[in-house]
């Protein structure tokens, strides 16, 4: 039964999509064909500037990725942790600073989208368009808004995507019944009067989006809903309630974890203060919810993910090319390769570490084999997932990327300080 309704989410996250294989696009800028692509980027290194903060990220690129590319193309995978995508982006702008020549830069694919996707296509240093020129792009979904935009803005053609997510909770059934949960702002705010010291949430801010991501949908809650925030950054919507939001904040601090007076920097620190007992929730936005942490230890086997009624965001997360890039043909090759549905499927598994969403829409996968595999990955999300048909209900789309900006310095300046 879950696998069906999990089935369900999928069509609902990516919203209305044909049932049919669309063709790729002309051959990607500066090639001439894909046999063009394959043929330079034989004995090419590719540099994949991602998020390093994830063991198990980490070890499913090194072990999916990495031997395909060698094995049936002659490339060599570097995957290169940073941080925050933020460092990835500062690493392009610095080389067109200092005036690096075109095809000499050392990024050639970054995983990336919201605001740091923004930054960079509006200083035009993405290559592209070249994200539905790949073959495997016939199994992406591009007349979805979900898809197209990134944080409102047009993708364009600049990235291409990897994976899906949405934000919500992980609780241990041990410690709190499922109809104690919150299914609310206005719930939690009881809750967290009711349990002192048992909550803290990320501090929004570099390394943080998750605690950004927190904050954004009490905005929407507090004002009465998410649709009004579509669209371009509307500053006098955001000044007209931002100032509620900092005051139920504040209102909150007493009673958080250590009073409000520090918070977890990202979501592994809170997920450790969860482990060990010192607050009863943590924040995923993994499909499958607490599984990927229950098979490798991390938490209790009987930690569970669970959904607010409404107002959670989720979106698609991709990678991008930088215009200067060394390694194009590489960095295009890698990016059609995460598209395959075998390799979509596994990193939905939770015994593979990577737990996120399909980045692909599976009513577009022709091949019964494939089908198959990727019906069977949506059955075994493993007994740490939410109920998909609660996030499907739940399910919002994220905001202009100057929001993201906006709700971190606001946040440290009206409630951190």
């Amino acid at each position: 039964m879950r696998g069906k309704v999990w089935l369900i989410i999928l069509v609902l996250l990516l919203l209305t999509s044909a049932a049919f294989a669309q063709e790729p696009a002309a051959a990607p800028p500066g090639f001439a064909s894909w046999d063009e692509v394959l043929a330079q980027a034989n004995g090419q290194t590719v540099n994949w500037y991602l998020y390093g903060g994830s063991d198990a990220i980490n070890g499913f690129i090194d072990t999916f990725y990495a031997p395909l590319l060698a094995e049936e193309y002659g490339i060599t995978l570097n995957r290169v942790p940073v941080a925050d995508t933020v460092d990835a982006v500062n690493q392009v702008l610095s080389e067109a600073e200092a005036g690096v020549a075109a095809d000499a830069g050392a990024v050639d694919l970054i995983w990336i989208n919201g605001e740091n996707f923004y930054t960079l296509r509006q200083a035009d240093l993405l290559y592209g368009p070249w994200a539905q020129t790949i073959p495997n792009s016939a199994l992406v979904d591009w007349d979805n808004p979900a898809i197209n935009l990134d944080f409102g803005r047009p993708v364009e053609g600049y990235e291409s995507p990897w994976s899906s997510a949405q934000f919500h909770f992980i609780y241990d059934s041990a410690r709190i019944a499922e109809d104690d949960l919150p299914r609310s702002f206005a719930e939690l705010t009881a809750w967290i009067e009711a349990n002192p010291g048992r909550f803290t949430y990320i501090a929004p801010g570099p390394g943080g989006y998750m605690g950004t991501r927190f904050v954004k949908q009490i905005f929407f809650e507090l004002s009465g809903g998410h649709d009004q925030w579509l669209g371009e950054f509307n500053p006098a919507l955001y000044d007209e309630w931002a100032p509620q939001v900092w005051d139920l904040l504040n209102t909150w601090a007493p009673n958080l974890w250590r009073q409000g007076e520090t918070y977890p920097a990202n979501e592994n620190e809170l997920r450790d203060l969860f482990a060990n007992g010192e607050v009863d929730f943590a924040f995923t936005q993994e499909i499958s919810g607490a599984s990927v942490y229950i098979n490798d230890g991390r938490l209790p086997e009987t930690a569970r993910a669970f959904a607010f009624d409404a107002n959670l965001i989720g979106d698609f997360n991709y990678v991008a090319i930088p215009a200067n890039a060394a390694h194009k043909a590489a960095a295009l090759v890698l990016a059609n390769l995460i598209l395959r549905p075998n390799l979509q499927a596994a990193h939905v598994l939770p015994e593979n570490g990577f737990g996120l969403g399909f980045g692909i829409d599976v009513s577009r996968v022709t091949d019964d084999a494939d089908r198959q595999v990727l019906a069977d990955a949506a059955a075994n999300l493993g007994p740490g997932a939410a109920d998909p048909a609660e996030l499907a209900a739940a399910l919002v789309s994220d905001l202009a990327a100057e929001y993201q900006t906006r709700v971190e310095a606001d946040w440290e300046a009206n409630v951190l300080r």
